[in-house]
């Protein structure tokens, strides 16, 4: 998978400003700092300047390094060249959350206030739906998408494991958005785990029937019999 300037100047460009505002926000700042949100958006943990100012952008640098360099290790990484597009929009989505989380951090910090909840809904709600509409063109690989023993074991169910993914991505992603005009409160956590518990349960399922369904399917590597 090539790496050109073009693609990767703005994601170096977005870690440098948020290391860049961490040094102008650093002097400014002392006691702790907010890092930590209850059900409600209440303030409900707070850290150290490290924790507070420097632990997203390292994060986000990791992360970036992380799905950067997977290609080069995973065993399907020819695949990745079908899926480029795709997988640059994961890279960027991903890269863009932790930053507006950081943003969103900078300015509790500073004393703004808001509501969290309703701004989490929402950056999970987007996020949500950005995959939704890329998941249905991830080819296949060991570290991107739906892997389960019966996707990596057979193109079909890959293929329209995927495609249903990106739906429920996407629906999900509209309901998260639309939970943003109702005071959930405690029952956050709660949504959350649901709606993800289903998706994964959905996912598993409809992998291993069209598994089973498949007639080309092949057992992964290094599971038959020695």
């Amino acid at each position: 998978m090539n790496v050109n300037w073009r693609t990767e100047v703005p994601q170096w460009l977005i870690i440098a400003a948020m290391f860049v505002a961490a040094v102008i926000v650093w002097p400014t700042v002392s006691g702790p700092i907010p890092v930590h949100w209850d059900a409600h958006g209440n303030v409900d943990g707070y850290g150290s300047k490290f924790e507070g100012l420097l632990l997203l952008p390292l994060i986000a640098l990791g992360i970036y390094v992380l799905l950067l360099f997977l290609p080069r290790i995973d065993p399907g990484r020819a695949n990745y060249v079908q899926f480029s597009g795709p997988y640059l929009v994961v890279r960027y989505a991903v890269l863009l959350l932790l930053a507006g989380l950081y943003g969103i951090t900078l300015l509790a910090i500073k004393g703004y206030e808001f509501n969290m909840t309703r701004l989490v809904l929402g950056a999970i709600g987007i996020l949500f739906i950005v995959l939704g509409n890329v998941l249905g063109k991830v080819r296949p690989n060991w570290f991107v998408g739906v892997r389960t023993p019966w996707t990596l074991s057979s193109k079909r169910s890959w293929v329209r494991t995927h495609r249903l993914a990106g739906w429920l991505f996407t629906l999900a992603g509209l309901i998260f958005l639309a939970l943003i005009a109702f005071n959930v409160g405690d029952q956050l956590p709660w949504i959350i785990l649901g709606i993800s518990a289903l998706l994964t349960f959905v996912l598993l399922a409809y992998s291993y029937v069209e598994w089973r369904n498949d007639p080309e399917k092949s057992p992964p590597s290094g599971t038959l019999p020695g």
